[in-house]
């Protein structure tokens, strides 16, 4: 077993942890010893084939299906360079005033993470794609959604030199979508910060993490890692933790740390979504272009959030209701659909929570509320309408029974759609904004960490990813992440520096 000591020590790449990396990197100047620690690989280039079962084996735990504990819900969730920035798409939006303000944190300021969201959006050339360059799923839902009386609004998305390929949950095969793969890590290596690849940690001890670095699988995807294969003992004076709401809560509830917070792994929220779809009468590019350029925002008035989006055959197969001929027709239809996403603002609830096995597995406990349900059906209605007024002959509707409703039934969506057909288990319901399990607060006694990200009780650990979320964020959470993560680094530097 190798011993590596160092100044700090983060854990994980992603929004939290290539931002939190970048933020720390000018210790290094300083002659101290910053280290980055990645479970998953550094990928090549070519090797974002767009091929979906082969990248989505690589990119993704569990395939992109990691269920929770009953089955109910797959969450997906990414491991290698670049965290989940490597296969969401590019989506950039600011935190909600109310959404934060709700939140409740003594020391965390709308206007402040506002402020350093524009920091990064501006460092990850965050802009509007333009209209010429917006496919025809996109071009419907704006057109639909304005005539079924919403009110479609566009994203701002990281982009530079996107050519269309509409493979961003594969990973982009041309470099154009700004993650931190692309930008703060490599900046931060650069500066001199050191990223291990192939390092899973294992338990964390009181200023000690233990690792496992892993060798490269023969014909596996990406780069062998940068140290030799085998144990180590990282002694670090201070510790990030930035592995995501699926590797930072497990992590702790795993280590047994003595005085860890009693409200570790609870507070978990994701946005449960369907991928609905309506069916129009001759094709239509929903596999070529951005595939997300379009979104509408109900979630103060509904409970929910409609955004455009294209998924890949087999991830469209599987969230389509049904078996036989009736689910085989509505595939060979696949160049004829236009594709809603439907996210559910859901809420910290209790029992909802992240816990471990007895191997340090983790298992994620999720319950339906009445109110999640109710915001689900109602998005699905909202969506039926604009595939209808986009000129849709048929909306597939998990939540109808028949779940095929014809056009001729658009005047009677509120009786073709209900909750009493919302049957979970029997639908498929997925998730990819995992949020929670590590909340901010004031004490022990109401949450993990204190507004700058610092593990009540361990002054020396920090954490620095979703998992900080004390309730839902309402809207793709990408930045928000990125700005607590830099907030949590500014108040790391001067502890360090000393």
């Amino acid at each position: 077993m190798s011993v590596v000591r160092c100044d700090v020590a983060i854990v994980g790449t992603g929004a939290g942890g290539g931002t939190a990396a970048l933020a720390l990197a000018p210790l290094v100047a300083h002659g101290k010893r910053v280290l980055v620690l990645e479970r998953g690989p550094r990928f090549q280039d070519g090797e974002f084939t767009g091929r979906e079962l082969e990248m989505s084996a690589a990119l993704y735990a569990d395939q992109g299906g990691f269920l929770t504990s009953d089955g109910t819900m797959t969450l997906a969730f990414a491991r290698g360079y670049g965290g989940s920035t490597l296969v969401y798409t590019g989506t950039s939006l600011i935190a909600p005033p109310r959404v934060i303000r709700a939140w409740g944190v003594p020391g965390i300021d709308a206007d402040d993470l506002a402020r350093r969201s524009r920091k990064y959006m501006e460092q990850n050339d965050v802009h509007l794609l333009e209209r010429e360059r917006q496919n025809d799923n996109n071009r419907l839902f704006a057109e639909g959604a304005a005539r079924a009386g919403f009110h479609p609004e566009q994203f701002p998305l990281n982009l530079r030199g996107c050519r269309g390929s509409s493979l961003c949950n594969l990973g982009c095969p041309n470099n154009a979508k700004q993650g931190t793969n692309r930008v703060q890590l490599p900046a931060a290596e650069r500066l001199g910060v050191e990223v291990v690849t192939r390092a899973t940690v294992t338990r964390i001890e009181a200023r000690r993490l233990h690792a496992v670095v892993a060798e490269r699988p023969a014909g596996g995807k990406g780069a062998a890692p940068e140290w030799e294969p085998g144990e180590y003992v990282i002694e670090a004076g201070h510790i990030v933790l930035a592995g995501g709401v699926m590797g930072t809560p497990p992590l702790l509830l795993a280590s047994g740390l003595s005085g860890l917070p009693r409200r570790t792994g609870e507070g978990f929220t994701c946005h449960p979504a369907h991928i609905l779809v309506g069916e129009h009468p001759s094709p239509i590019t929903n596999d070529v272009g951005h595939p997300k350029s379009w979104f509408v925002d109900r979630g103060a008035e509904d409970g929910y959030v409609l955004e455009t989006c294209m998924y890949f055959p087999f991830v469209t197969a599987k969230n389509l209701t049904g078996f036989g001929p009736p689910h085989s027709a509505l595939m060979r239809a696949f160049p004829r659909l236009q594709m809603i996403l439907v996210l559910a603002c859901d809420h910290a609830t209790p029992g909802n929570r992240i816990a471990v096995d007895r191997g340090g597995t983790p298992v994620v406990h999720y319950r339906f509320t009445d109110a999640v349900i109710e915001s689900m059906v109602r998005a699905t209605r909202a969506s039926a309408q604009i595939f209808f007024a986009a000129g849709a002959l048929r909306v597939h509707a998990p939540s109808a029974d028949p779940t095929l409703v014809e056009r001729h039934d658009a005047e009677r969506l509120e009786a073709r759609i209900h909750a009493r057909h919302f049957r979970t288990g029997q639908i498929s319901i997925s998730a990819a904004h995992l949020m929670g399990g590590c909340g901010m607060g004031s004490t022990a006694a109401d949450s993990v960490t204190d507004d700058r990200g610092r593990v009540h009780g361990h002054p020396w650990l920090r954490i620095a990813d979703a998992s900080l979320f004390p309730d839902s964020l309402e809207i793709n959470p990408y930045l928000t992440i990125m700005a607590l993560a830099d907030r949590v680094a500014e108040g790391l530097l001067p502890d360090v520096a000393g």
